[in-house]
């Protein structure tokens, strides 16, 4: 009886062993099982296609410079790059969504000025721009330029010539942008604290009434795109006197740079590049920019974009990461300085 009951105790410590070191070694093979099928996964991606979610409307230039650049990134990646438009609320509506969805690489969000700017401009904040999403790359620059109605404004003819106009007729001035807390407005309300003049800002609901209203006369000035502005410039209708980039562009090479006409270190150029979900791998993401890279590169998307009112620009994860930052608040300040709100 004695033995029997030696062997039974004998028995029940080796099955609290086995239990004990049993979770142990799962515990110690788990993690190495999910590194395998992570690793393995990343090896076949992508799988299956990927969507591409563009936080605006169709037709406009981050849209086609959008759908451009998927079209190219299609053939290395051999997989199609599907367009997702969701608009709405200044990019944030996309932005929530791809915020939302699974790390894996098969859904990216193109991030624009307007969508990494929202966080300061809107009372709800459905996303944290620095914590829900992972840089792929800069993609495009899209430059602005600084246009006037001749026939409303004939004498004016440059940038010290609108401020000087401005001054001069304090409060009787107007000026037009797509919304209110668009990029066009917060780089005119820059370059008035700048240049000490006032000019009412009239928002409208688009690029399309926006330019009527400058064409109409109602709000002579504006930040337009090149797209929107250079049929009306060549007709006459339209004059650029200024062009917001730090450098010239060479849809309109003769026209000065805000630099260039006293004001040091202006730049505001709105541009566009992919994200993902914050957690993507990182051999998902590397290889997304590296096809990103590739496809800016190609002259025939270069000039498919020029076209476009686009300018290819890539920049590495690293580097896009740096210049959110910069941006953030740089315009966090700009838009904080003169209590802006978005529509």
């Amino acid at each position: 009886m004695e033995k029997v009951g030696e062997a039974r105790i004998c028995s029940e410590g080796r099955r609290r062993f086995v239990r004990r070191t049993g979770g142990l070694l799962l515990g110690a093979i788990l993690p190495v099982v999910s590194v395998a099928v992570q690793a393995q996964a990343t090896a076949a991606y992508p799988a299956r296609p990927i969507r591409l979610v563009v936080p605006f409307p169709p037709g406009g230039p981050t849209d086609t410079g959008s759908r451009i650049i998927a079209q190219k990134m299609s053939q290395g990646l051999r997989q199609a790059v599907v367009i997702d438009n969701r608009p709405g609320a200044s990019g944030t509506i996309g932005a929530e969504a791809v915020a939302r969805s699974a790390p894996d690489g098969y859904t990216l969000l193109v991030m624009t000025n307007p969508t990494l700017l929202a966080p300061h401009l809107f009372a709800r904040k459905g996303y944290e721009v620095f914590k829900d999403f992972t840089p792929v790359g800069s993609s495009f620059d899209l430059p602005l330029l600084m246009v006037v109605n001749p026939k409303v404004l004939p004498e004016v003819t440059d940038l010290r010539q609108y401020i000087a106009k401005a001054k001069a007729n304090p409060g009787a001035m107007n000026y037009t942008s797509v919304s209110s807390g668009s990029f066009g407005h917060l780089s005119t309300e820059m370059l008035k604290n700048l240049g000490h003049f006032e000019s009412q800002h009239i928002p409208y609901k688009g690029s399309a009434p926006a330019m009527s209203a400058v064409l109409g006369g109602e709000a002579p000035m504006m930040f337009s795109d090149v797209v929107t502005a250079l049929p009306h410039i060549k007709a006459g209708k339209l004059r650029a006197i200024a062009v917001g980039s730090a450098k010239r562009v060479p849809f309109a090479p003769e026209v000065k740079t805000i630099e260039e006409q006293g004001f040091p270190g202006f730049d505001a150029t709105a541009w566009a590049g992919l994200v993902a979900p914050a957690g993507t791998p990182y051999d998902i993401v590397a290889r997304l920019s590296a096809e990103l890279k590739v496809a800016l590169a190609d002259p025939v998307v270069q000039e498919q974009l020029s076209k476009a009112g686009a300018l290819a620009a890539y920049q590495t994860p690293e580097q896009m990461a740096g210049r959110m930052r910069n941006e953030y608040k740089k315009w966090g300040k700009v838009i904080a300085d003169n209590g802006i709100r978005g529509d």
